[in-house]
């Protein structure tokens, strides 16, 4: 009787299993490579107010870094690529939701993230950086004091790294870049905490700020995101990294993009080509 009741209950929870893992293959949202291209458009999320990696332009048109690998991608597939304007917050929502196919939106890959989506092979190094203005440089997060704020974007990991490493730092959080670089102009916070490469840039375009903390926790990549489960869409963008290395496809996006901002002395430091199969 015992090891009746024991075979019931196992296949009991062999059946709960096998109804939960088709209840979240029911409720995944994306579109498979093969829906996609008979769509003949593709959705691509990129920051529209991110410069150099992703932003509008005076004309109205998305450029930079990430907006410039997008647009091979579309190319390649032969697809029209409509951007979709993301924030920060929302990069996983929006493959969650099927909003969107793919971000490229300076997505840095961290094992919470890799979770709740599919990363690609990364294109980019980053790590954390912190920018200050030159009134008062901060060189270590030991400077500040209990009455000093520190800016950080929604969802972004610098705001993990701080929560979870100094939770004593007051932060001033914001879901926008635009309204993070009004702040600290506006001297509400004593620096600003993003991606070295976003710090870095925003001191080189903004006299009197400096990059006191130019790395900041551990070094990371940046790569391309789809919806969890997506395969398809997944091998065909590792293919496509892969398959661009043989014509230093990365260092030509940043040549197109980023040298005025950073110059020449970055390049080889920040661009991973072939997802750094090929390095």
């Amino acid at each position: 009787m015992k090891t009746v009741k024991n075979v019931v209950i196992v296949a009991v929870i062999l059946v709960l299993t096998l109804s939960l893992a088709a209840a979240a293959a029911a409720d995944a949202v994306y579109r498979t490579l093969d829906e996609i291209r008979a769509s003949g458009t593709i959705n691509i999320g990129v920051f529209s107010d991110k410069n150099p990696f992703g932003y509008v332009d005076e004309n109205g048109e998305y450029q930079g870094y990430d907006v410039y690998f997008a647009r091979r991608i579309g190319e390649d597939l032969g697809l029209t690529v409509n951007f979709v304007s993301t924030e920060a917050a929302n990069r996983v929502e929006y493959l969650e939701t099927g909003k969107v196919d793919i971000i490229l939106a300076n997505f840095t890959v961290t094992p919470e993230r890799a979770e709740k989506v599919d990363f690609a092979l990364p294109y980019m190094n980053v790590a954390l950086g912190v920018v200050s203005p030159d009134s008062r440089i901060i060189t270590g997060l030991s400077e500040l004091t209990e009455n000093d704020q520190v800016i950080v974007i929604t969802g972004t990991t610098a705001e993990d790294y701080l929560v979870k490493n100094n939770p004593e730092i007051r932060l001033q959080k914001f879901d926008t870049y635009a309204n993070a670089k009004t702040a600290l102009e506006n001297g509400s916070a004593a620096a600003w905490a993003n991606d070295n490469t976003e710090v870095i840039a925003y001191a080189l375009q903004n006299e009197g700020y400096t990059v006191g903390i130019p790395s900041l926790g551990s070094q990371d990549t940046i790569a391309p995101a789809v919806s969890k489960g997506n395969e398809t869409l997944l091998n065909w963008i590792n293919d496509e990294i892969k398959a661009l290395a043989a014509e230093n496809f990365f260092h030509k996006d940043y040549e197109a993009t980023l040298v005025d901002t950073y110059g020449l002395d970055y390049e080889n430091s920040l661009v991973l080509e072939g997802g750094g199969l090929a390095e």
